[in-house]
């Protein structure tokens, strides 16, 4: 997947749905603890469906439901071995880099977990 700048040349951000579209679904995609656990696992190595399985302690179809929305990301990419299915950080640097900076912020500020708005949208 191609994420499109949502800033222009002149460093001005845009507030053009269609550019802010796709970072808002790569979000939601980190934003679920599941995901981003399987991410953090990934960043040992290459893993089965199975491995993963065992590891979160998850259904194997929830655990494949959630690789298939990082896989469509583009946040994972999955090679074939045989029958079984092995899934990898697509960007190991960049992707180690956007947490960084998220888990940065963090650091700075005030927890989401602490925001009224978000209180409600818990799952």
């Amino acid at each position: 997947m191609t994420m499109t700048s949502a800033e222009d040349d002149e460093g001005v951000w845009s507030t053009d749905a269609g550019l802010t579209a796709p970072t808002a679904a790569l979000f939601r995609a980190l934003g679920e603890p599941a995901r981003l656990t399987l991410l953090r696992h990934l960043f040992t190595g290459e893993h089965q469906v199975r491995e993963l399985t065992d590891h979160l302690g998850l259904a194997q179809s929830t655990v494949s439901a959630h690789l298939a929305c990082l896989r469509d990301c583009g946040l994972v990419t999955v090679r074939q071995r045989g029958r079984a299915s092995i899934y990898a950080i697509a960007d190991p640097a960049r992707l180690a880099g956007l947490i960084a900076a998220a888990e940065s912020l963090l650091d700075a500020g005030p927890h989401p977990d602490e925001c009224a708005h978000l209180a409600g949208a818990e799952r």
